[in-house]
Order: structure tokens, then sequence, then C-alpha cells
């Protein structure tokens, strides 16, 4: 295998400028980061490789062609920050690399959305993406340009994994990650397509539950250590905001809201299909994205909450975790490298029965 040119879609735009730095770069204004979630800003970032443009409906579509090696530097150093512990950091470009690869190559499991009067059970993966390979926010991964990816750490965990991908069975694995997968990790039929993987079976995990500020300052990017309360967490709505919420978010009035009903969940304790019972209405919602999509203006943290009901109406959700809680908890990752496990060691614990390939 050759390494691959990889196609960004860097976001869409009213307007494009380009901006040639004094190394040969190109700098854009105005990218927008964590787009509907709560962490969401605008940022200048600097690129390299080169562009095309697309004009899609009213907007500029910018895609960004950049070998998959660099591509994998400025990942790294986005999900994470380039100050983390230097295995935290291999382990992440392997994960990065195989997760990609296993989108190009397009292996994608069966499963339907269910969507009916009763009930809209639906997942957000990469297949909106019909232009480009991955777009450059957590809807895949971040991809922030080369500004943060200088750090020596991030250019030596890349020299050191080059070419290795994370495979099973011979595959390369589609290896999932979140932030923070709040004490156990979810499988991967519980979020998206209804199809199990061996090597993303739910484990335990204590390494999340930090709150060693120092570390934590080590491992998030500056935008990431606003969220503090990522591990356990509580969100407090009242009727007439959950209401306006849920008519807003589905579409749908409810009229007053009698109840918010988890039906299943997941290994880890994540809500995969939840009833809201409304005066007008009652209808069932899942994967866990959508859960989290509807009961917040931005998305909750994650869909594993306990739901209390109080004497006036109002709902409180007692949650725990940040992400969707599959594949390697990058928190909990960052902890053990820093508890001096090494990358293979972290990959094994959080993939199970996998191998590490070199592929070119």
């Amino acid at each position: 295998m050759e390494e691959p040119i990889i196609n960004v879609g860097i976001g869409e735009f009213d307007e494009l400028n380009f901006c040639p730095t004094a190394d040969g770069n190109i700098e854009i204004a105005d990218v927008e980061i964590g787009k509907q979630f709560h962490w969401n800003k605008r940022e200048r970032q600097r690129f390299n490789g080169t562009f095309s443009v697309k004009v899609v409906g009213s907007k500029v579509l910018l895609i960004n062609h950049i070998p998959l090696e660099k591509y994998i530097t400025s990942v790294i150093s986005s999900e994470m920050s380039g100050d983390c512990p230097i295995e935290l950091l291999k382990a992440h470009a392997i994960i990065s690399r195989s997760w990609l690869m296993a989108q190009i190559q397009g292996k994608k499991p069966d499963g339907k959305p269910v969507i009916t009067n009763d009930e809209i059970c639906t997942w957000y993966d990469r297949e909106a993406h019909n232009l480009f390979d991955v777009c450059a926010d957590d809807h895949c991964q971040r991809y922030q340009g080369i500004t943060k990816s200088y750090n020596p750490n991030v250019q030596r965990a890349i020299e050191d994994t080059r070419g290795l991908f994370l495979t099973y069975n011979g595959e390369v694995c589609d290896a999932r990650f979140s932030k923070s997968c709040g004490g156990k990790t979810e499988t991967f039929e519980n979020c998206w397509q209804p199809v199990h993987y061996n090597y993303l079976e739910s484990v335990e995990c204590p390494y999340c539950n930090t709150d060693d500020a120092a570390l934590l300052k080590t491992i998030l990017n500056d935008y990431d250590q606003q969220s503090k309360d990522f591990y356990r967490w509580t969100k407090t709505l009242s009727q007439s905001v959950l209401q306006e919420l849920l008519k807003t978010k589905t579409g749908i009035d409810f009229g007053e809201i009698i109840d918010i009903v988890p039906l299943e969940r997941g290994a880890s304790g994540r809500i995969t299909r939840l009833k809201i019972v409304g005066t007008k209405c009652t209808k069932i919602f899942g994967k866990e994205l959508e859960i989290r999509r509807i009961l917040s203006q931005t998305h909750l943290y994650s869909s594993w909450f306990d739901v209390e009901k109080t004497s006036n109406g109002t709902f409180v959700l007692h949650g725990a975790g940040w992400g969707h809680g599959v594949g390697m908890c990058q928190i909990g990752a960052a902890v053990m490298a820093s508890k001096g496990y090494k990358y293979d060691e972290i990959l094994r614990y959080y993939y199970k029965n996998v191998m590490i390939e070199k592929k070119y």
C-alpha cells in the first residue's frame, strides 16, 4: 500500500479569502469548529497541501488535498493537546489512521434507520460526505490545519508509528474513540449500524475518573478545558425549556412533557431508545447521538444518564461520560500513558484481540 492522498472537507463559507503565509502555507479565517457542540467557535487556521473549491447551493465548499501522514499529524494535535504523554499520541495516531482507512475502504455494515409514526431511531456516520473523504470536524475527526502540529511530541509520534494500522483478522479496524467513556466503554451497534465488532467490546475504564488539573491541562486543548464535569454531570430542564427544545429540535409539539423514559440501554449504560411522553404526542428516539441532540441546545455530553422528575415538572438528567463511549477513551488512555503504559498496551486494553501491522 502507498500512502494515500486524503480529501478533507474544511467547511462551507459565504466567502473565501486565501492568505499565503511566509512559509508558503495558506491561512483561512473564520473556520468553524465544534459545529453544534458546546465548544463551538471559529478560528483562523493554517493549512498545507493543495485545495479545490466547489459551489454547493449558495455556499462555497473548501476541500484540502493532503498526504495521509500529514493529515494524521494534524488530527492527533487537534483531538488532544500536543503536550500529551507521547504514548497516548502514538496510540491515537494508529487509531486515527485506522479509522480513516476503514472509512475510505468503504466497508460499511448493513442496517437502516428506523423511522415510523411512533419511533425515530437513526445514527450519524460519514455517509453524508459524498464530495470528499472526511470532514474536518468532530463528525469525523478534528483536523485543524498545521498550527498545533509543530509540537515535537506530535512529530515524534507520527515518525514512530508511520504506516502502522490496527487490524482484526487481517482487516483494518474501524477504530472509534471518544473523549471520556465515563467509566465503561460502549459497543458499536448501540451507537451506529446494528452490527457487532468483536474488537469493540465494552470494557471497564477507571482511568478517565480524574480531576488532576495539571494532567488535564496537558491532555486537553484550550477549548476542551472549559468542560469541567465530563466524568459525571447534571443537566436541569424546566418544563417550558424542555417543551420548546423538543419542538425546535424535532418539529413536534409534545404539549406538556409527562415523562422521559429510558427503554433500552447499551453495555455501558448509555440509552439507545428513549420514550418522550407528552400530553399531545408520545414518540421513541434513538440512537445515542439523536438522544443527545434533542435534549440540548447543542448536544448532551452523552446518552448515559438517569432521569429525575421533580414535582413542578422539571426534569433533571444525571449523566456520565463525554461522547459515544465506543473504543478508546481519550482521557482514560492519556491517564494510562501518564502511568507508564506503552501505546500497544493502551490499544490492546481498549480494542480486543487486535494486531498492529505496518501497511506502508
